[in-house]
């Protein structure tokens, strides 16, 4: 699907690229990673053409479609569920022409909307928005009510909607909360096409990715399989590598002792000379080097209090107009709890967060919590905040103010900011870093709870690796609010859920709570639409004025006849398809079985495409014999 050929790209002073090359094949999900700020973002926008190399390293197919989400779509007064219609550009331009075409072209437009299931497209809009948080009421409002991180989701909808060969995402769980994020993780393994995605989300890149394109030392290696098996390999070929570079040296060591030994005899001249030639062609062997990544630093704190740290009775929170967001909470959290808060995004997490860091009082009920406890409460609005012409030596100066300065640069240093960041403009930070100095500085007096509402969204996969170590270490309580599923699964001993007006301890895991998630939104989407279907596929029959037959609607007989030829035409493909894996699968049994796995997935894949062209089939046959009856 997508070829690069030694492609070369430096730009802003930096070097992204040199002679990269790789090959994606078709329909494969493949997962872009790599150490923040090495370039991933850069690849993407050189693919889309929005930035150009110097010559054709980038090749797709003609006629290939390139959907990504790029920013978030613009506060207009058309409706979510029409915006994302919209995003289906022939579909959208056919209904259009139904309205002014001649009579003569109808039955050629009809065939086509048929072609491409246009009928259906209603439902699965709103089944990807449902998926994605909007319900069959919010899906009714225009976008301009709406705000940035929701017209994120339907720009994001909308790209899914499209359906291009080539799906660029780059870290789409961003701006989802967890429910969000298992939804699109089920719905990618799903996606027709090929899809490359920028992610340090582990769990996604798990469940999601057929092959893994890694991004290091200004190359690009595609591995097979999802990221354990990417980290397995690249351990493998780590330890190749220093074997080899050990073998390579202890040779060097043997030649150079000869040389030093005899280069002076006559009788051992020639040997020597020989020896040196083949130090000199010795090419040395190039070995994995990994980048130190900082830890975090969450100090623990010194004197434990006397359980519970907070006991709530009945209480009602929510601000000082309207009514309470929680009601009737009966919770307790003790100074060694791990709490996971699930919900929906909307269901009053942060409410709750802001309760327990004392930003809120509770309106009703009691709250009980230790006068001496101390809360440490990171959140993203905090980064969104910041102001972009501090710096992080300012910072710390106002965090340590009686600190001799050397101190205050050591404790940066203890943050992963060098020397070069202290004095660098937040707004010249990356997002990485400045999550990792609001981490570390909201941690910084030792708290008793920690509150960590998605703390890992600007973190690369190594990076949320040290920040699960410094959590595990720290000896305090904690409430994590979080889309990486990953890390609730490592850090939570207990799930709390906020749905339905309250919070309450969730009986189950995370993969029940996944199964939940999923079933839940397919009841939402069978539920009955609120929305008003498009007049154009509604009514087919008053497109049609200027055809003989006015008492049918629908399309024609030769329309209907085109149907089913072409879904005879794909029966017959997907049958010889499923005959060609069973005979690669009887051959890779003997001798590939590691790639057993992905033909096995193929012939599913391919059973289900033939059951879907034998239903549009049966479909198109009966709607004929209605017509011509």
């Amino acid at each position: 699907m997508l070829q690069i050929t030694d492609l070369t790209f430096n730009a802003w002073g930096r070097k992204f690229l040199v002679d990269a090359s790789v090959s994606l094949p078709p329909g494969a999900k493949v997962g872009l990673v790599g150490r923040n700020g090495i370039g991933k973002s850069t690849l993407f926008k050189l693919i889309l053409g929005e930035l150009h190399a110097a010559g054709d390293e980038i090749s797709l197919p003609k006629t290939a479609r390139i959907g990504s989400v790029d920013q978030e779509h613009p506060a207009t007064p058309v409706s979510v569920i029409d915006t994302i219609l919209e995003a289906d550009v022939e579909r959208h331009t056919l209904l259009g022409r139904l309205e002014t075409a001649p009579p003569e072209e109808m039955g050629e437009i009809w065939a086509r909307l048929i072609e491409i299931d246009a009928d259906a497209a209603p439902a699965r809009a709103a089944e990807i928005l449902v998926g994605l948080g909007f319900d069959q009421e919010n899906q009714a409002r225009p976008m301009s009510e709406f705000s940035g991180g929701w017209r994120m989701r339907v720009a994001l909808a909308a790209a899914l909607f499209a359906e291009p060969d080539m799906l660029l995402l780059d870290e789409p769980t961003n701006y989802l909360d967890l429910e969000g994020a298992l939804w699109l993780e089920a719905r990618l393994k799903k996606y027709p096409h090929t899809a490359l995605i920028i992610s340090h989300d582990r769990e996604m890149l798990n469940e999601v990715c057929t092959h893994i394109l890694h991004l290091a030392n200004h190359t690009l290696t595609l591995y097979t399989g999802n990221y354990d098996a990417f980290e397995k390999a690249r351990a493998e070929k780590a330890r190749l590598q220093l074997s080899a570079k050990a073998k390579q040296d202890a040779e060097r060591a043997h030649l150079q002792s000869f040389v030093d030994r005899f280069k002076a005899k006559a009788s051992k001249a020639a040997q020597a000379q020989s020896r040196m030639k083949r130090l000199e062609k010795m090419q040395p062997v190039a070995t994995t080097i990994e980048e130190r990544v900082a830890p975090f630093t969450l100090p623990s704190p010194p004197r434990p209090l006397a359980p519970p740290l907070i006991r709530l009775e009945r209480a009602n929170v929510g601000y000082d107009t309207g009514k309470p967001i929680l009601r009737n909470l009966n919770l307790r959290m003790d100074l060694d709890d791990r709490i996971g808060l699930l919900g929906v995004n909307g269901a009053g997490k942060s409410t709750f967060a802001k309760m327990i860091a004392g930003a809120l009082n509770v309106s009703e009920g009691e709250l009980h919590r230790d006068k001496k406890m101390r809360v440490g409460w990171f959140h993203q609005h905090q980064i969104e905040a910041m102001d972009p012409t501090d710096t992080p030596l300012e910072i710390i100066r106002r965090a340590m103010p009686d600190a001799p300065e050397s101190a205050r640069r050591s404790k940066l240093a203890q943050f992963g900011l060098g020397y070069e960041k202290q004095e660098t403009t937040v707004d010249s930070l990356s997002g990485g870093e400045r999550a990792r100095l609001l981490l570390n500085m909201v941690a910084m007096d030792a708290p008793h709870v920690l509150i960590l509402d998605e703390p890992t969204n600007h973190l690369d996969i190594d990076s949320r690796r040290a920040l699960l170590d410094a959590l595990n270490d720290y000896t305090g309580a904690v409430i994590l609010i979080t889309h990486d599923r990953s890390l609730m699964e490592m850090v939570a001993d207990r799930l709390w859920l906020a749905a339905d007006g309250t919070v309450k301890p969730y009986d189950g895991d995370m993969e029940d709570y996944a199964k939940f998630v999923l079933d839940r939104a397919k009841a939402a989407i069978s539920k009955p639409s609120q929305i008003k279907k498009e007049e154009a596929a509604a009514a087919p029959a008053q497109n049609n004025k200027g055809k003989k037959n006015d008492k049918k609607s629908g399309p024609s007989p030769s329309t209907l006849r085109h149907a089913v030829k072409k879904a005879e035409e794909n029966m017959t493909r997907l049958t010889a398809e499923i005959s060609r894996i069973d005979d690669d699968m009887a051959t890779a049994s003997v001798n590939n079985p590691k790639a057993l796995e992905g033909l096995t997935r193929a012939r599913a894949k391919t059973e289900a495409d033939l059951a879907t062209a034998e239903a549009a089939w049966v479909a198109a046959e009966e709607a004929l014999a209605e017509v011509a009856g």
